[in-house]
């Protein structure tokens, strides 16, 4: 217990009791005109807190050397289980994607999985290949086949979001570990083209960005969503309109403890409120980062940093997508959705 940091446990625990206070309040009246039972999601929210404490605590205990030794085979497992979710009628559709294998009332995402597995792997990649990458061929080129070869698999389900927060997190790895700022010029460039074709594909993803410049020219489709957002957020005002008096959570803001909880709690708790969910955040990224820093060795280092990064970066792109900064895209805000 000596060997904990204080200050990033003490960060998540307030982060995740909160997290459970806001589901109530977000999916109350929705529970209860669904299930007659306004605790229902508070209910799931609790016990999956005191089973994360629980495996978090044992967790601990572990030597992270461990997934250095064992990161070939946890990388396969999670392609194994990429595929499976795949093939009907072992992974199960939810929200139009097949990215769940349903058990009863839960669900397993193995994307999630590999979204770990693979800074795992990449972090001993990188540990044992440090001097190889000044050599795309030998260096780069190796683990951003595997990254893609994961990206293209949760996209066949289709999972966009995910995707984009798997390979943002091998790139930072890439850029901490000192590849050639040309890669990530054209990186970006091949970035932005793979994005066009991707929208070629689906034109849907069109629609959410149209929705996004202008939501008014279409406020009851595709821009419906960030406008009872903005309408949410809107009235919060300094301290909001106070817990449990959200009018957005009655039937206007489609399922607000999901991908929107952020909106519920700006308009009940205001800009104060806000602040203070971002700032948590921002701790737990400020220790995660120090905690990198103070390794002794290169794959801790590697692990601490792609762990928070990726962490950080998908709550920024659930908060921007809440206030209407990029377009509405399926990112959960880690400890509260």
């Amino acid at each position: 217990m000596k060997k904990l940091d204080k200050t990033l446990l003490f960060a998540v625990i307030i982060l995740s009791l909160f997290g459970i206070i806001m589901i109530y309040s977000a999916s109350s009246i929705w529970a209860n005109y669904k299930f007659n039972d306004s605790f229902h999601y508070l209910k799931y929210q609790a016990i999956f807190f005191l089973l994360g404490v629980f495996i978090m605590l044992m967790v601990s205990r572990i030597n992270y050397q461990i997934y250095n030794k064992f990161s070939n085979k946890i990388l396969i497992g999670c392609l194994i289980l990429l595929i499976l979710v795949l093939i009907p009628g072992i992974g199960s559709i939810r929200n139009g994607s097949r990215s769940w294998f349903g058990i009863g009332p839960l669900g397993i995402q193995p994307s999630e999985a590999a979204k770990l597995g693979l800074i795992i792997f990449t972090s001993k990649y990188l540990s044992n290949s440090n001097r190889y990458l000044k050599s795309y061929l030998k260096g780069v080129f190796p683990i951003l086949g595997i990254t893609l070869l994961i990206f293209g698999l949760i996209m066949l389900q289709p999972d966009l979001g995910t995707g984009v927060i798997l390979v943002m997190a091998i790139i930072s790895l890439l850029f901490i570990a000192g590849v050639n700022m040309k890669f990530f010029f054209a990186g970006g460039i091949i970035g932005v083209i793979g994005i066009v074709i991707l929208i070629i594909i689906a034109p849907y993803r069109m629609e959410r960005i149209t929705s996004f410049i202008n939501p008014w020219s279409d406020e009851l489709g595709s821009g419906f969503q960030i406008i009872q957002s903005l309408y949410a957020i809107g009235p919060g005002g300094l301290t909001g309109v106070g817990f449990l008096k959200s009018i957005q959570k009655h039937f206007y803001l489609p399922e607000p403890q999901t991908d929107f909880i952020f909106s519920i709690i700006a308009e009940e708790f205001g800009v104060l409120g806000a602040f203070i969910v971002v700032g948590l955040f921002a701790l737990i990224f400020y220790r995660g980062i120090k905690i990198a820093l103070n390794s002794t060795d290169s794959f801790g280092k590697y692990l601490a940093f792609g762990i928070v990064f990726q962490m950080i970066f998908q709550a920024t792109m659930n908060l921007m997508v809440v206030v209407g900064l990029i377009p509405v895209t399926g990112y959960a805000l880690l400890l509260y959705s």
